[in-house]
């Protein structure tokens, strides 16, 4: 029973997702901090207000602090086109750069003969192997 958890949890792909759920959690981190340190004081430097948590109406007597959810929607895009732009494009070019154009196979040079199915060549009156014409 332990050996069949051992082979398990050293198997290839249990080893890949574990590395890849931590460093996908430390892209994460980065990614949040360029957004909480650098795009959003760009867009108070422009708006005015880097903060739009205090936002809030009310009405009978219910507070709706429509603010939280403005400050997590500019954050949700902010993350999203980070990583679009500094993640995915870049990548999207070096996969583009490393891929290489497949040639197109060449032209066939024979044809099967329609009585004997032998191959024969594309310019051929007569099969070689039965003597049947061929069109």
């Amino acid at each position: 029973m332990l050996k069949g958890l051992r082979d398990f949890l050293f198997r290839g792909n249990v080893v890949d997702l574990a590395v890849a759920v931590v460093m996908g959690s430390a892209f994460g981190g980065v990614v949040n901090a360029f957004v909480k340190d650098l795009l959003t004081p760009l867009i108070a430097a422009f708006g005015g207000q880097p903060d739009f948590s205090a936002l809030k109406f009310t009405i009978n007597k219910s507070q709706f602090l429509y603010g939280d959810f403005l400050n997590a929607l500019i954050s949700f895009v902010l993350v999203g086109a980070a990583v679009y732009f500094f993640v995915v494009t870049p990548m999207n070019a070096i996969a583009a750069r490393t891929r290489r154009e497949t040639p197109p196979p060449p032209a066939p040079a024979t044809k099967p003969c329609p009585e004997c199915l032998s191959e024969i060549p594309l310019a051929a009156r007569r099969c070689a192997h039965c003597g049947q014409p061929v069109a």
